[in-house]
């Protein structure tokens, strides 16, 4: 069974950490460099861990309600996980009192964001060489 934990940065950062270098850095070449920023100590980390508790995706929830750096391993992608991450970060945001959560989707996970009711606005952009578009929706 798979469950997810909301956790500080200093409690997610090292398997949130190896979680987004997999896919991020070695799968799609995001520059290691630019992976890791000033954002994540003052976001609200989700992990997910398997049955056996290793770490096998993550999110974050910025203080504006924005959602990001999701990422599941490969092996765990279409199970679910992404999902419950994303639906336990949203939970958050509307904890906190938002009125919508946002955030900035690649371009080939349009429709996973677009089945949780998230709506794309603005123009398709490139962000550490991946197209991108923004995405909202009410909560």
């Amino acid at each position: 069974m798979i469950r997810i934990e909301l956790m500080p940065w200093e409690s997610a950062r090292e398997q949130a950490s190896s979680i987004r270098f997999r896919v991020f850095v070695e799968e799609q070449g995001v520059p290691r460099a630019i992976e890791l920023d000033e954002q994540d100590p003052h976001c609200v980390h989700a992990l997910a861990y398997d049955e056996r508790g290793a770490a096998i995706g993550t999110g974050r929830l910025l203080p504006d309600a924005h959602i990001g750096r999701m990422a599941v391993l490969e092996q765990w992608r279409r199970h679910g996980v992404g999902t419950m991450i994303l639906s336990k970060l949203i939970e958050k945001a509307k904890e906190r009192g938002h009125k919508e959560a946002l955030l900035s989707a690649q371009v080939h996970a349009l429709g996973f964001y677009r089945r949780h009711g998230f709506q794309p606005f603005g123009e398709i952009y490139e962000e550490a060489g991946i197209p991108h578009r923004s995405m909202r929706r009410p909560i």
